[in-house]
């Protein structure tokens, strides 16, 4: 039986992991899962239903119930929350803010990361980005990537893709961001073992699509 090709895409915010796994699933025909987006409409959920998302056992015992659909099309990938397409309420700054709070949950964790698990597992292939895909979702990946950028030139896109957002804020909410994601206890930011590590700072999105498609090729 032939394995279905995984790639696995991890960095932090801003390093450009979604437009890039986006391409790369297009360009090779594969399916795709924003992870993030997982935890952020787990967020949204939470807070909709008025839980505390500072209060790690209260957040732990209603993440059990709340159903997330993440599709899979690199296209148009969208995901739902409770029935609600959540696509882009999940992107306020009100959920940034708040979900490495969230993520930082262990029970939390467990349940995204068996959906995770399950949708690559259901796919004839696929491109997943994150921030702990290649060391905790699917270390055995084929090919894992860590995609970084300076924190100016990332915090440039993220205040771009955000209109209006202030670039020196946003630059302040990113390094918070970092130091939560890479600092927690389980499933923390950093370079999974075997991932090759590319700079997109001084890149454009092709470039770095390009690459990843080539070492994808090379893997198979």
């Amino acid at each position: 039986m032939e394995i279905a090709l995984v790639v696995a895409l991890d960095g932090p915010s801003g390093s450009g992991k979604s437009s890039t796994a986006r391409g790369v699933a297009d360009r090779l025909s594969l399916a795709f899962l924003d992870t993030g987006a997982m935890y952020r409409a787990m967020t949204w959920a939470l807070i909709q239903r008025g839980i505390d998302i500072n209060d790690p056992e209260a957040v732990a015992a209603a993440a059990g119930d709340i159903h997330i659909v993440s599709g899979t099309n690199p296209l148009a990938p969208g995901i739902e929350a409770e029935g609600v397409d959540v696509s882009g309420p999940i992107r306020s700054d009100e959920i940034t803010a708040a979900v490495s709070a969230v993520a930082a949950v262990p029970r939390v964790r467990e349940i995204m990361v068996e959906q995770q698990r399950a949708i690559i597992a259901a796919s004839r292939g696929i491109v997943v980005e994150g921030r702990d895909i290649g060391s905790a979702v699917a270390p055995k990946a084929a090919v894992k990537i860590f995609l970084v950028a300076d924190s100016e030139a990332r915090a440039t896109r993220r205040a771009a893709e955000n209109e209006g957002s202030d670039p020196e804020a946003t630059l302040e909410a990113l390094a918070v961001r970092d130091h939560k994601d890479s600092t927690r206890a389980i499933s923390p930011l950093k370079k999974a073992d075997g991932a090759i590590v590319i700079d997109s700072t001084f890149l454009t999105l092709d470039d770095v699509i390009d690459q990843i498609v080539a070492l994808v090729g090379d893997a198979r």
